[in-house]
């Protein structure tokens, strides 16, 4: 148990700093309530929990490898620019204020965190940072300590998700449609903005084998 509680603060405090899911979160959350930012966010723990049982089949040499990661990095710039455009372009739309139905589909905002998760900065971190604590502990043979460690880092992010949309559907009661529609636009830019550090990453990691 207190193997547990110990991951279960760092997933907290993997999940704290702003990164683009957190982007999205926000973003979907601010306009269309508490489940569709949650569902970005489930989304994100999906790809969260692929890359695990990966790590659990002992494929993480695999995904280390260069040839695998430096693709990621523009195939996730590509994604988080298309979604930060997506948001500036559609910033009016899909807005939903407190008491309105809600239009947009659960599963879309549920893609977009599969979109956001596939990323490197996401797959470098389970692979080269919780991974090697992971791959310790099952190398001794204590695979319960495996299961125990990405149940409690996986809790502590599902903590975090559940935290910042409670925030954020409390803060949206208080918005109006233009307020939201302006930080919808904010949203969009940082995503971009991530996205451009993403083909930074690229080109300085293509630059080794030139």
């Amino acid at each position: 148990m207190s193997l547990y509680v110990a991951y279960v603060l760092v997933g907290l405090a993997i999940a704290m700093p702003v990164g683009a899911i957190t982007v999205e979160m926000t973003k979907q959350g601010l306009k269309n309530g508490f489940m569709h930012g949650w569902a970005v966010g489930l989304g994100g723990m999906t790809i969260d929990i692929v890359l695990v049982f990966a790590l659990y089949m002992g494929l993480a040499s695999i995904l280390a490898m260069p040839i695998i990661q430096i693709p990621m990095w523009i195939i996730g710039a590509g994604f988080l620019f298309l979604l930060g455009l997506d948001s500036i372009k559609n910033a009016d739309h899909d807005i939903t204020l407190v008491g309105e139905k809600v239009t947009k589909s659960f599963f879309t905002s549920y893609r977009n965190g599969l979109l956001v998760a596939i990323s490197p900065g996401n797959l470098v971190f389970w692979v080269n940072v919780f991974g090697v604590v992971l791959a310790k502990s099952y190398g001794q043979g204590e695979s319960a300590n495996f299961i125990v460690i990405a149940a409690g880092v996986l809790s502590g992010i599902l903590l975090h998700d559940i935290g910042l949309m409670t925030i954020v559907s409390v803060t949206r009661k208080a918005m109006s449609r233009k307020v939201i529609k302006s930080l919808t636009m904010v949203a969009g830019v940082l995503l971009i903005c991530f996205a451009g550090y993403f083909i930074y990453e690229f080109i300085h990691a293509i630059k080794i084998y030139i």
